[in-house]
C-alpha cells in the first residue's frame, strides 16, 4: 500500500539525508524489523539516519561537495593553463574577476606574508558558491532522479530514497569547514605568538592590573571568557551558513507545496518562487564572501602579536 503524501511527510523527507551508518544488535528498524547484529547500511528513515550517531556519512553531501570541488578545480585549471597576455575570453574574464577580487580582499585584511591565504580564501569563495547554488535547482528534480535510481537500480522502497543537494544546509559541511579554519588559527597563532604570547591572550585579556595578586585573581575569568570568544568562532562561521541556507531551503520547499493546492495557488507559487529565487543569488553570493572574509579576519588575528585588543 503507498503510503500517504502529507505536507510533513513531503518537508521531512526534503530535509533527510542520504546517510550510511552502523546500526546497533535489537535495533527496530523503519519497517519493523528487528536486528539480531550490527549492521552498517544505509538509513531508511530520519529517526534511523539520527540513531546511527557520529560516525554515519551523510553521502549525498559528502558527494556533491567533492562533485563540486572537483568543478572549481577544472574550471579554474583549464582557465589558468588556456590564459592568454591578450584579450581574455568570457571564462578567462571571469575567473581573473574573481581572482583580482579576492586578492583585492586578502590585500587589504591580511597585512602579512603567507602564500596560502589568498588560494584559501579563493578555494572557500567559490567552493561555498557552488555549494549554495544548488539551492536554486529545482527543489524535487535531483531527489525524484535520486528515487528512480534507486528504485530501478538497487530495488529501494522509494519513500526510504533520500537525497539532499545542498552540501550548505548539512551542518556537518559547515561545522567540518568552520573546523578546518579554527584548526590553521591555532596552529598559526602558536606558530607567531608561541605558546607563552598564545596563552597570554587567553589569560590576560581584557581585564589587568599591574598589581600581581589582582591579576591572578582576573586570569580565570579572563581565560573563560577568552576562550568562550575563542570557541565562539568556528562555531558562528559554520552555524551562519548553516543557518541561513537551511532557512532558504525551507522556504523553497513550502512554496513548492504551493503546487498542490490547484491551479490559481500553483500559480502564485511559481510566481513566489521565481522572486525568491532571484533574491536568493543575492543570500548565496553574502554567505560565501562572509565565510571568506571571517577567514581571512580570523588568519589575520592569529597573526597579530600585538598588545591592542
Amino acid at each position: 500500500m503507498a503510503t500517504e503524501i502529507t505536507a510533513s511527510s513531503y518537508i521531512q523527507h526534503h530535509l533527510t539525508n542520504l546517510t550510511y551508518g552502523k546500526l546497533p544488535a535489537g535495533y527496530e528498524r523503519a519497517d519493523g524489523s528487528v536486528l539480531s547484529d550490527s549492521l552498517w547500511t544505509m538509513a531508511a528513515s530520519g529517526k534511523e539516519a539520527a540513531d546511527m550517531g557520529f560516525w554515519a556519512l551523510n553521502l549525498d553531501s559528502m558527494g556533491i561537495s567533492i562533485l563540486l570541488g572537483a568543478v572549481f578545480y577544472w574550471m579554474f585549471r583549464s582557465v589558468a593553463k588556456k590564459a592568454t597576455s591578450g584579450v581574455p575570453t568570457g571564462m578567462q574574464n571571469l575567473v581573473e574577476t574573481v581572482v583580482e577580487f579576492v586578492q583585492s580582499n586578502v590585500s587589504s585584511m591580511f597585512p602579512y606574508k603567507n602564500p596560502m591565504v589568498a588560494p584559501m580564501a579563493l578555494t572557500i569563495l567559490v567552493w561555498v558558491f557552488f555549494m549554495n547554488l544548488m539551492d536554486l535547482i529545482a527543489i524535487d528534480l535531483i531527489p525524484e532522479i535520486a528515487k528512480i535510481i534507486g528504485v530501478t537500480v538497487f530495488g529501494a522502497d522509494a519513500h526510504h530514497v533520500y537525497f539532499k543537494i545542498v552540501p550548505s544546509t548539512d551542518p556537518n559541511i559547515t561545522l567540518g569547514m568552520a573546523a578546518c579554519v579554527f584548526i590553521l588559527i591555532l596552529f598559526y597563532s602558536f606558530r607567531e605568538k608561541g605558546i607563552g604570547g598564545f596563552m597570554g591572550e587567553l589569560c590576560l585579556h581584557p581585564f589587568s592590573s599591574k598589581n600581581i595578586a589582582l591579576q591572578a585573581f582576573f586570569v580565570p575569568i579572563n581565560f573563560v571568557l577568552e576562550f568562550v570568544n575563542l570557541i565562539a568562532k568556528p562555531v558562528s562561521l559554520g552555524l551562519r551558513l548553516f543557518g541561513n541556507m537551511y532557512a532558504g531551503e525551507m522556504i523553497f520547499i513550502l512554496i513548492a507545496l504551493m503546487f498542490s493546492g490547484g491551479f490559481l495557488m500553483g500559480v502564485f507559487g511559481g510566481s513566489l518562487q521565481l522572486v525568491w529565487a532571484l533574491f536568493h543569488i543575492l543570500i548565496i553570493s553574502l554567505q560565501a564572501f562572509i565565510f571568506m572574509v571571517l577567514t581571512i579576519v580570523y588568519m589575520s588575528m592569529a597573526y597579530d602579536t600585538g598588545e591592542d585588543h
